[in-house]
């Protein structure tokens, strides 16, 4: 009976341990172990560790969870067997009834709710075991491992994705907790929320078909060039040359057009060349760089896809939610 009192009570520390560094690891801040980490802190250093490798660390904490959920499940018995030998309706129904609320509240919801009120502080602390369990555990992880890999090549994602996920969700916290703080106004809050949802996204999905921006040819006059910018109220215009199958070779400014005289050779300007996959956040700084330029959206075929502009993209910034 002792001993199967004893192995109750370490399974269910067991348990409460990997089901509160759980919900720990996902409330770590980054930012903090990363400091940390630079100033030399061991701990810091490893927990940043499990940080960047997420599978590691959840392959872990799902071992010793199934574990230590086996070890209950076997104290159980055995205390179940020695109480009552010849079984019955009470062997049956009792135990699970005592077993399975202290199991949830001692076991998940507590550890839960205390590393999630002090994450960085409880997993420094528990820093040492988790090196413990993933080193006992590493030939079952090193296998779910490998089952992760093969189910990357299907679904085509990477742990990368994951990572960047907790890094940006904890960097929007970031932000939440500095205008709380009176450190952010509301608008800068916003701003910053914003380049986060769109910075990663292709800048394709911001630029103008190439349908609908008109075009002018270089066989046009200065006046037919604006009224055409009139009309259609662009300040950058794609100019075509007909005699080479009307390919795009720059363009012009509106105010260059009204500013430059008649007789003055039209001065054409280069496009700043982006890919149709490439970021939001890489095409605004390299139009942010060119004063008042007009992005050319390709494709990998070099096909026009669309055009863009850096003030449509600081436009974008302020009226995505």
């Amino acid at each position: 009976m002792i001993a199967a009192l004893a192995l109750f009570i370490g399974a269910l520390t067991m348990n409460a341990f990997f089901s509160g560094t759980e919900t720990g690891y996902f409330r770590l801040s980054r930012l903090r172990l990363v400091m940390e980490a630079v100033g030399g802190d061991r701990w810091a250093r490893i927990l940043l560790w499990f940080v960047n490798q997420p599978s590691v660390f959840v392959a872990t904490a799902l071992v010793g969870n199934n574990l230590a959920n086996d070890l209950t499940s076997l104290s159980v018995v055995m205390a179940t067997q020695r109480i009552w030998p010849q079984g019955g309706t009470w062997a049956a129904v009792l135990p699970p009834l005592l077993v399975t609320p202290l199991m949830f509240i001692c076991g998940d919801l507590l550890p839960k709710n205390i590393f999630y009120n002090a994450p960085n502080r409880l997993m420094r602390r528990s820093a040492a075991m988790i090196v413990v369990g993933a080193v006992l555990f590493a030939p079952i992880t090193f296998v779910l491992w490998l089952m992760s890999l093969v189910l990357q090549l299907f679904t085509k994602e990477r742990p990368e994705e994951l990572t960047l996920s907790l890094a940006r969700r904890e960097l929007n916290a970031m932000l939440v907790e500095g205008h709380e703080a009176g450190i952010l106004r509301p608008v800068q809050r916003t701003l910053a929320q914003t380049m986060l949802a769109v910075a990663g996204q292709p800048v394709k999905n911001f630029a103008s078909p190439a349908g609908r921006v008109v075009r002018v040819t270089t066989t046009m006059s200065r006046s037919d060039m604006l009224r055409i910018a009139q009309r259609y109220r662009r300040t950058l215009l794609p100019v075509e040359d007909p005699q080479q199958r009307r390919q795009l070779v720059g363009f012009v400014r509106t105010i260059d057009l009204f500013l430059d005289d008649a007789g003055q050779e039209l001065k054409l300007e280069p496009f700043i060349e982006l890919a149709e996959n490439e970021t939001f956040l890489s095409a605004l700084g390299k139009l942010g760089v060119a004063e008042d330029a007009l992005g050319h959206v390709v494709n990998a075929a070099g096909k026009t896809v669309g055009f863009v502009t850096g003030r449509e993209l600081h436009l974008a910034l302020l009226q995505t939610q």
